[in-house]
């Protein structure tokens, strides 16, 4: 029967994204691991992978199309066998058609997209990712299946599927609860919260054009991705109480260490195996400092603490039309060569927008770094759900006293902002400490 191809999607707050381009024509046949779309949102474009073979009936949302819903209908899929045109006389019954109602029908309509999953479309998740076991390994499912699972509290994962490619369909589910199942993990609290915001309102545009004369500016559209930054700065100075703690640390000894570990990093391909910044060892002082100090390593909920076990750190990286902050998970276990290369490469990719949702969403804490533009202070706002973000000024030489005389040393200012709901000034000043510590002290990052 027809499979209903639907716009995915590709986080949790995701409410509609642009059918940059489709990769196949109609009449083509696809298989599994085929690229057919890419789909962009306001921060990534995304590929968007066939998992199940088939035609591609119809196409009925044209490339270059903005602002698509999420789960409206995009392509229409013929199964192996079916009638091609048929299936593409069923595309305009199936768009017309309450959601639930297509559902019933047969021609499966799709979840929203897990943030931390591939997008990959198939003959009955269209376009939905399936769930993941603890091993990372896909389940793939109906979508029937799904809303009784979910209904019934059941962790598809645990069940093994009877449909094509093991694909756990209803009677499976059936079978799992009667067999009294395996309940499903709570949802994170963190995710509970992770609500889209309502839009930022700016003041009236036809009252502030009035203040400039006729013809002196032009009108630039907002793109998704400066929509979204407003959305999300609004957001943070409405809801969070800020609260900012500066230090200043001594660079000399880091820099030092920096040029020794640079100068013997082995070569590859007549090129060194690693070439580490100020910023990547920034980024290692501030997971250890938050290893250090777990309970600044946190989120607020409005019913919980959500204390982490790790410290993933966001690092700001500038992009044509604002931002993004791609993550290194797990930064407190990683040696600097890897967070080294590790930020180099999603640097890279930030920039051609070629990262994954769950490469630049979560995290517990971020750097923003300003140095380089020889900034030497700022305070940078908490990016929900962190409860603290640092940022990073220039290291400047200047007159310092030690033991009652002046000296000159390489001086670099950094200001942590905190959520005051969850860090206060203490604790933000203890885990500023622990930081300052490492970067004096860079040698104990190696041990």
């Amino acid at each position: 029967m027809p499979i209903n191809i639907t716009m995915p999607a590709l986080s949790p707050t995701m409410e509609e994204g642009n059918l940059a381009k489709w990769l196949v024509r109609e009449g083509d046949a696809v298989k599994s691991g085929d690229v057919i779309a890419e789909i962009e949102t306001d921060k990534a474009t995304m590929e968007v992978e066939a998992v199940d073979e088939g035609t591609i009936a119809k196409i009925v949302v044209p490339a270059g199309t903005e602002g698509v819903k999420v789960n409206a209908l995009i392509a229409v899929l013929a199964g192996e066998g079916e009638d091609v045109a048929a299936a593409a006389s069923s595309a305009g019954s199936a768009a017309s058609a309450p959601r639930d109602e297509v559902g019933k029908g047969g021609a499966p309509t799709a979840a929203p997209l897990a943030a931390n999953a591939n997008v990959s479309p198939n003959a009955e998740v269209a376009l939905q990712a399936a769930p993941k076991d603890e091993g990372g390994t896909r389940t793939f499912s109906s979508p029937l299946a799904r809303r009784l699972a979910k209904e019934a509290g059941i962790d598809l994962s645990a069940i093994a599927g009877s449909g094509p490619r093991g694909r756990v369909v209803k009677s499976d589910v059936e079978a799992a609860v009667a067999d009294g199942g395996v309940k499903a993990a709570p949802v994170a609290v963190a995710q509970q919260a992770a609500a889209a915001p309502a839009p930022a309102k700016g003041a009236p545009e036809e009252a502030v054009l009035k203040l400039f004369e006729p013809g002196s500016y032009e009108l630039v559209a907002h793109d998704g991705m400066r929509k979204t930054i407003a959305r999300r700065l609004v957001e943070s100075k409405q809801t969070i109480p800020h609260f900012y703690v500066t230090v200043d640390c001594e660079l000399d000894a880091l820099l030092a260490l920096r040029a020794q570990l640079n100068d013997s990093a082995p070569r590859k391909d007549n090129a060194p195996a690693y070439k580490l910044s100020v910023n990547d060892m920034v980024i290692k002082a501030l997971a250890l400092a938050l290893r250090d100090v777990p309970d600044a390593n946190v989120s607020w909920t409005e019913n919980n603490m959500v204390k982490h076990k790790h410290a993933d750190v966001g690092v700001a990286v500038s992009i044509p039309g604002g931002l993004i902050t791609p993550i290194v998970r797990k930064a407190e276990g990683k040696t600097l060569s890897v967070i080294s290369n590790e930020m180099r490469d999603l640097g890279k990719r930030a920039k051609d927008r070629k990262l994954k949702p769950e490469e630049y969403q979560g995290g517990t804490t971020s750097v923003s770094n300003m140095g380089m533009m020889g900034v030497k202070d700022f305070a940078a706002v908490v990016n929900p759900p962190h409860a603290t973000i640092l940022a990073v000024g220039a290291g400047e030489q200047r007159v310092i006293v030690k033991k009652g005389e002046m000296a000159i040393a390489t001086v670099m200012s950094v200001t942590l902002s905190t959520d005051h709901r969850c860090v206060d000034g203490a604790l933000g000043a203890e885990l500023l400490q622990a930081f300052k510590g490492y970067i004096e002290n860079p040698m104990s990052m190696l041990v």
